[in-house]
């Protein structure tokens, strides 16, 4: 009996999402997925996943994986490659790109969540810490990226892809408050990745 593909469950406007998807396509696995909410369509997401946790990726035999990192590592292990550098140095580096890029994802959620309270229940010192916090990863992200264009052919690895999504992200939902002039070489990077094949297979809608 053929196995069945791996099916991925969650809405492309979720960066976790998106970057499971588009790691998927990359790593030239094919999958099928359903564009589930864990708001509007919670108990039909429950029926998979007790948890209701987005993105959740069923497997073939039936195993329910959730964490897009955790998924990635388990999906590039059963590719036989991966899309981190391998040598050490370079491997050191992208990490910490992938880990800025990982905090600009969280604090842009934080700060939508925050945004959805009632104005009288809204912590402004807690909104102004995650401000914080989600700058100083862009400004980071920021700097790096004066040096690096995916024009010169730079390949596109695990950082640079969820750079690109992180930051497609942020616009998605603070444009107003961070317009894409605020950091114009993670904007530019960005651009370049969204013109790519795998990234226009899976819009953030």
């Amino acid at each position: 009996m053929q196995q069945k593909l791996p099916h991925l469950i969650g809405m492309l406007d979720s960066p976790y999402v998106r970057r499971v998807a588009i790691t998927l396509r990359l790593l030239g696995i094919e999958f099928s997925h359903q564009s589930l909410s864990v708001f509007r369509t919670y108990e039909e997401f429950r029926g998979i996943n007790p948890v209701v946790k987005a993105p959740t990726l069923v497997m073939g035999d039936g195993q329910v994986l959730m964490d897009s990192t955790l998924i990635i590592d388990c999906l590039e292990h059963l590719a036989g490659r991966s899309l981190m550098p391998a040598e050490p140095a370079a491997r050191v580096r992208a990490t910490r790109l992938l880990g800025l890029a990982l905090a600009v994802m969280e604090k842009a959620v934080q700060r939508y969540y925050e945004q959805q309270r009632p104005d009288d229940k809204q912590l402004a010192t807690w909104q102004e810490r995650v401000d914080q916090q989600l700058h100083a990863a862009l400004a980071q992200l920021e700097g790096e990226l004066r040096e690096m264009s995916l024009d010169a052919g730079a390949p596109l690895d695990q950082a640079g892809l969820s750079i690109a999504v992180a930051w497609t992200f942020v616009q998605l939902l603070h444009s107003e408050d961070i317009p894409a002039d605020s950091y114009p070489a993670v904007h530019d990077w960005a651009e370049q990745a969204e013109a790519l094949e795998a990234f226009k297979a899976f819009p953030p809608v």
